[in-house]
Formats: structure tokens, sequence, C-alpha cells
């Protein structure tokens, strides 16, 4: 008994210290909060205020990475291969779900091989279409592209983005199947339209709806039930033509396969914090995003859900990675 009593007090002291440098986390180290998109977009933005909130709340050192490149891959992979110990993050978006679906390179499964921390914000997608071109409407739009279909593209702005998703669904609603033009982020597809070079694009309304104010870009249609009061001119798209055609984009916080529960759950409860303060509230809905407060699990279950839907979808018109 004396014996084991001696091996069970050993084994406690040789575990503490692993549970005290769990609880002092983040102990006044750096933080590498990754973002696998360019700056310019609504992921960029939300990666900068998780780091702010980690360096203001947390006293952490915290910096953000783009590292852009192969449809979000390369940073994601920073991140599957980094310590699970709190000090490396991923701010990405619903790419992170379904990129294996979509990218023969993607050799991980989001939903094993990744912890969730917290889903932070989500907007509805837009379509817009160049000021260049005549049309006005949504209805307009698909018959001229029926009409001369070689004359018409789409961008997206990754792989594996809820644009694409949605892009896909909308040629086979429409039966218009639309070149689609991938790019390295918003930006650069919505630069393109904007001088002309593609026509088309579906994209969130973080990004697409300020650009709409000088008639370089105009509002096709919003994939929401109902019109965001904040863009109360812009139809949905069942109102444009497309009934039940309703997409957002999502954003969203990861760490490493392993990271500690505990170090998930104070970056849960950090990023709730955050999206219920009021002044958070106003700056967010005033660029139409939508802030999301909901645990660990419930953002599980729901990431669950886009893969089934994604998977189903690319499923129905045969999709293979590229």
């Amino acid at each position: 008994m004396q014996r084991r009593s001696m091996m069970t007090a050993t084994l406690g002291l040789l575990a503490a210290p692993a549970v005290h440098a769990q609880d002092a986390w983040p102990m006044g180290r750096q933080i590498r909060v990754i973002c696998p998109w360019p700056p310019g977009a609504a992921n960029d933005a939300l990666a900068r205020l998780l780091a702010q909130r980690l360096t203001d709340r947390l006293g952490a050192t915290a910096v953000v990475e783009n590292r852009t490149g192969g449809a979000g891959l390369i940073g994601t992979n920073a991140v599957l291969q980094a310590a699970p110990d709190g000090y490396t993050l991923l701010a990405s978006a619903f790419n992170t779900a379904v990129m294996p679906l979509v990218l023969k390179g993607a050799q991980f499964d989001p939903e094993k091989d990744l912890e969730v921390c917290a889903r932070t914000a989500q907007a509805p997608l837009v379509m817009v279409i160049s000021g260049a071109r005549p049309q006005r409407t949504l209805a307009e739009v698909i018959a001229a592209a029926r009409e001369n279909p070689r004359g018409w593209s789409i961008a997206i702005s990754s792989l594996g983005a809820a644009s694409h998703l949605a892009t896909i669904e909308f040629n086979r609603r429409t039966g218009l199947n639309l070149e689609m033009v991938t790019y390295r982020g918003t930006q650069p597809a919505l630069t393109d339209l904007m001088s002309g070079n593609v026509p088309l694009l579906i994209d969130n309304s973080f990004a697409l709806l300020p650009a709409t104010g000088d008639g370089k870009v105009r509002a096709l249609g919003i994939a929401t039930k109902e019109r965001s009061a904040l863009a109360a001119s812009v139809p949905t798209m069942a109102e444009a033509g497309l009934p039940g055609y309703e997409f957002q984009s999502w954003y969203g916080v990861w760490a490493p396969k392993g990271t500690p529960a505990a170090i998930c759950a104070r970056i849960n409860a950090l990023m709730q914090e955050t999206m219920r303060e009021p002044a958070m509230v106003q700056r967010l809905t005033s660029q139409v995003l939508e802030p999301v407060t909901e645990s660990i699990e419930q953002s599980r279950r729901f990431i669950g859900s886009e893969i089934n839907r994604a998977t189903a979808l690319l499923r129905s018109v045969n999709y293979q990675p590229e």
C-alpha cells in the first residue's frame, strides 16, 4: 500500500506541470492566428479581431499571419502541422469544412483533424453584376446568358468557398453551366468584376454590398429568406426568380487536433463575449455581418450539417475535386 501511494504521488507530480501550464495559457507568449486568405475580406477582419481580443483580454501577444495559396490549403496545413498547445490558431471560414470535398490535395478530415473553438459570424451571399453590362435584373441576365452563353462567366473567390457552392447551385438551378473563373480571394475577384473582365460574382455581402455605390457593381439578389434592412432595395434571390436559393458564408476559429479542451473553451468564451457586446453587434451588422454566439458543441453540429449539405450538392452534379 505504501509503495502504491508513493507511485500515485509521483505520477501526480509529473502530471502537475502540464495542468498548470494549460491553466496559465497564454502565459504572455506569442499566439499565431493564421488566416489562409489575403487581407481585405471578412476572414482577415475577423482574424484581426480575434488577435486583438487575445492581446487585450488575455495578455497574449497575438499576431495575424496571412498564409495564402492553394485555395486556403497552405494556411490550413500550417495549422494542421502545428503543435496542439494553443499558440497556433486558424481563423478561416466555410472553406475549411468543405475543403477535402473540392481539393485533391486536402488530405484531412475537418471534423476529426481540427478542434473547433468557435464560430464567430455569418453573412448572406449576394449576386452582383459588372456595371459594364446593361442587364438590371436576374431574369435579364439568365435570358442573355442563354442566348449567348460564351459571352458570360462567373467569378468565384476560391475553390470550396460558400460562393463556390452557391455558384454550382446557380448553374444547376438555371441550367446555364456558366464558366467559373477562380480567384485567390474576394478582393481580386471583385476588382476584375469592377473592371469588366468578368460579368458576374456571387460572394459575401460584407465585401460586395459596399461596392455597389458607384455604379461599377450592381446587386441582382441576396440569398436570404427576407430582404436585408441594410440593403432594402436588393431583392431576395427568390424574388428575383430562384425560390429557395439561400446561402451564407460563415467564419470561425479552429486549433490543431489535441489542443486542450480548456484552451478551446477559453477561446470560445472570449469570442462569445466579444460577439455579444452592443458596440460589436452594431459594428458587424452595419457591414451585413451577423455575430454568432454558440457553444463548441453547437458549432460542431452546425459544421457537420454544412458538410452534409455540401456533399449532397456536389454529388448531385458529379463534382470531381480539382
